[in-house]
């Protein structure tokens, strides 16, 4: 969501800026101040119900669509057809972020959940979104290859408009129904995740490609790269935190009443994290590709778009439903896991890839 100092030799928190370094704090910061907005006022709720745009609150959907629109303002989508990468770099890449992760999410929310759909649903939609921009915080840190990790997360962003609502449609109701599994306590339609997805994804993806392609044309890559984007980008955290707030407004005292079901809604988150990173660092040196390509690979598979989670959770389910609580989970826990991947990262570069301090 910001920027962070490419020096390699100074320790990862001191590289990240104090927005992404503290983020779980705000989040639960702004848990905290929804929770007594819930308690001072009990008609909230009903007051931001009034007006709504797409079966959403209004007030939420401001929300939602702004702290997509930063994040998609990053994305470098002249890097796809001036990629000059391996073949063999993009397929894993596309093999590991729309194959094999959905599909380790799924196998893990059903281990951790068979008891609760709502929360098992809400992890699903994290594994299904895949890590657009944050990402490139974490390669950095990591010193992975950024002109890789740009070309992935633009192929990532058009996926994800290709591809968010059949697979959710897919994991969600299809794929249980084929292996047996009980039914979710909800039938999703591939047209309720589309709608959620053209309008909470397909407005910020259009508005933050317009704004890079015009705002790169008349004032160049230099001024968008260290001016604008500097100030646009964390306004992205504002829009999540100001949508957090009004979320557990809603639904804050059934909130409080759930603390293990939060617990258990993080062990799978990271599992997956773990899992993920390591399946693909270890693949992609299997593969003899570069400690930088390997990197950028790892971060790119193993990072998700809680942003379009929430989004479509909040869309599609409800604002006061569990699959939105667990999408709120994710960036929670995201943090300090990917910060720890960041070391585990630069560990793994000195001990196979013989670089590094």
């Amino acid at each position: 969501m910001t920027t962070v100092t490419p020096a390699s030799d100074a320790p990862v928190l001191a590289r990240l800026s104090a927005l992404d370094r503290w983020l779980p704090l705000w989040i639960v910061l702004a848990m905290a101040l929804g929770l007594l907005l819930g308690r001072t006022f009990p008609d909230l709720g009903a007051r931001l119900d009034a007006m709504q745009v797409a079966g959403v609150s209004a007030p939420i959907a401001i929300g939602l669509l702004w702290m997509m629109y930063p994040v998609l303002a990053k994305v470098r989508y002249e890097a796809i057809g001036a990629s000059t990468a391996d073949p063999r770099v993009l397929t894993t890449s596309l093999v590991l972020n729309w194959v094999v992760g959905p599909l380790l999410m799924f196998g893990l929310a059903w281990l951790f959940l068979p008891d609760l759909p709502a929360y098992r649903d809400g992890l699903i939609l994290i594994g299904l979104a895949r890590c657009i921009a944050m990402v490139l915080v974490w390669n950095t840190l990591a010193c992975g290859s950024g002109e890789l990790a740009a070309v992935l997360v633009a192929l990532n962003s058009v996926f994800q408009i290709l591809t968010y609502s059949l697979l959710g449609w897919l994991f969600l109701t299809a794929l249980p129904a084929w292996l047996g599994l009980p039914g979710t306590t909800v039938v999703v339609s591939m047209r309720a995740i589309a709608e959620s997805v053209a309008i909470f994804l397909g407005i910020p993806l259009l508005a933050g490609y317009l704004t890079r392609r015009i705002l790169l044309a008349r004032r160049g890559t230099a001024w968008y790269e260290s001016v604008f984007l500097p100030r646009i980008g964390p306004t992205a955290l504002l829009g999540l935190l100001y949508t957090i707030v009004l979320m557990f407004a809603m639904q804050g005292d059934r909130i409080l009443a759930l603390p293990l079901d939060v617990a258990r809604i993080a062990l799978p988150l990271l599992v997956y994290f773990i899992v993920m990173f390591g399946a693909s660092f270890w693949l992609s040196a299997r593969l003899g590709f570069s400690y930088e390509t390997t990197a950028a690979l790892s971060f790119t598979a193993a990072g998700n778009n809680f942003e379009l989670a929430i989004a479509v959770a909040v869309a599609t389910f409800g604002l006061a439903s569990g699959q939105a609580l667990a999408a709120v989970v994710g960036p929670l826990i995201e943090v300090p896991a990917l910060v720890a991947l960041v070391y585990l990262s630069l560990w793994g570069r000195r001990r196979w890839f013989g670089t590094g301090a």
